[in-house]
This record gives structure tokens, C-alpha cells and sequence, in this order.
């Protein structure tokens, strides 16, 4: 529970959207895929390059944590990547945890004429792997944390984050839905921080914006 007296002032510092063939920042779109009908993980790569990013380890990533790496690097570009992080956390959420990533290894192990596990496929079967592949790229150290909800549900985001910044100290929060699946991409991440100026006030109403308003 928190108390009145604990409640900080919590803004939107940035957002950003990735979902079908498009990402948008701060609600303007900032890449467009030109194959309407793109692979996913073929326009994630599009996506990656068109950043300019040099990270050799996106390409072993699940879906999952791609999509949510990608989110990261829009939004963390003005942070000095070798500076450790003890103030910044990480806390996301979706409905499917790492479904995707949990098919994959299914199909590895079903057959017992053709068994074949995968450790690297094994190793994205949770969906926290996708904070601690943030976490390590950008050397976060505070707290990290991954929901999964039956639905987007702003208030919950909300309430959760409030609490997160009343009793950990944390003074900037990468937080959102980071949700993917066969077919889909849905993700809207927000960059908060705490008793500082942001873009817009972390509110339910100000969630459901970031979310909604670039699916229009």
C-alpha cells in the first residue's frame, strides 16, 4: 500500500511504439517497414540497421527480446551506455510471456525420433530474459521485473510503477507492454522518471495515450 505522503511525482520522460511494420517515437513515426507484410523478425533486423546499432548479440535473440531491445535503444540513446545504473530499473509486461520463444523449444523436444534440444532457444524461454539482455547492454543494476496481465491494463502499469518508485529509489524506470507472437508485434515502452520533468504526467489516462493513440 502506498501512503499519500510516498506518492511521487512520476513523468513520461519519452515513449516509443513498435508494433506491424512501423516504430514511432514520442507518437511520430520514426521508421516504416516498405513491405507492408514484413516478417517480423525481418523487419526488427530493417529496424536494427536503419539505427545504426552495432551489437553482434541482437541477431541470437528471441522475438521478444529484440522487440524489447530495440524499444530500449529509442529510448536510451542520451544515456552513457558504460556509466553502471543503480538508480535505473526495468519492469514490463504482456499477456503471453515467452510463448513464442516456449513453442520453439516445444518443437525441439516433441519428437523422440527427433529429439533436439536447443540451449539457445531454451535460454529465452522466460520472459525476464529480455530485462536482463537491457540490463546488461546498458548496464542497469537496479530493480527488474516481468508482469504477465490477461490484457493491457494501464491502471494496473500505474499502480505497479508508483510502487516501484516509492520503495526501491529508483529515479528512472523503462516500463511498458512488451508483447509478440507469431504474427505480431505490440509494443509501447516508456522511459520514467522520477520528481523530474517529463513529456507527459505518468497517469493511467497518459498509458492508455502512449498505447492507443499510435494504433489509430
Amino acid at each position: 500500500m502506498i501512503m499519500k505522503s510516498q506518492i511521487k511525482k512520476i513523468q513520461i520522460k519519452q515513449y516509443c511504439n513498435i508494433f506491424s511494420n512501423k516504430a514511432l517515437l514520442n507518437g511520430k513515426l520514426l521508421f516504416e517497414s516498405a513491405h507492408k507484410s514484413v516478417e517480423i523478425n525481418e523487419f526488427l533486423s530493417e529496424l536494427y540497421n536503419f539505427l545504426g546499432i552495432d551489437y553482434r548479440k541482437f541477431f541470437k535473440m528471441d522475438t521478444l527480446s529484440k522487440a524489447g531491445f530495440l524499444a530500449s535503444e529509442l529510448l536510451l540513446q542520451d544515456f552513457d551506455r558504460e556509466r553502471v545504473k543503480e538508480d535505473m530499473g526495468i519492469v514490463f509486461f504482456n499477456q503471453s510471456g515467452s510463448l513464442e520463444a516456449d513453442k520453439a523449444y516445444q518443437q525441439t523436444i516433441q519428437n523422440k525420433d527427433n529429439y533436439f534440444p536447443s540451449p539457445a532457444v531454451f535460454v529465452y524461454t522466460l520472459p525476464n530474459i529480455v530485462t536482463g539482455e537491457i540490463a546488461i547492454r546498458n548496464k542497469i543494476c537496479g530493480e527488474t521485473a516481468f508482469f504477465i496481465l490477461p490484457q493491457f491494463k494501464a491502471k494496473l502499469i500505474e499502480t505497479t510503477v508508483q510502487n516501484i518508485f516509492c520503495h526501491s529509489g529508483l529515479k528512472h524506470l523503462l516500463t511498458g507492454w512488451v508483447e509478440v507472437d507469431e504474427e505480431e508485434i505490440d509494443v509501447c515502452m516508456m522511459l520514467c522518471v522520477a520528481e523530474e520533468e517529463g513529456r507527459l504526467v505518468f497517469n493511467q489516462r497518459n498509458i492508455n495515450v502512449s498505447y492507443y493513440k499510435s494504433h489509430i
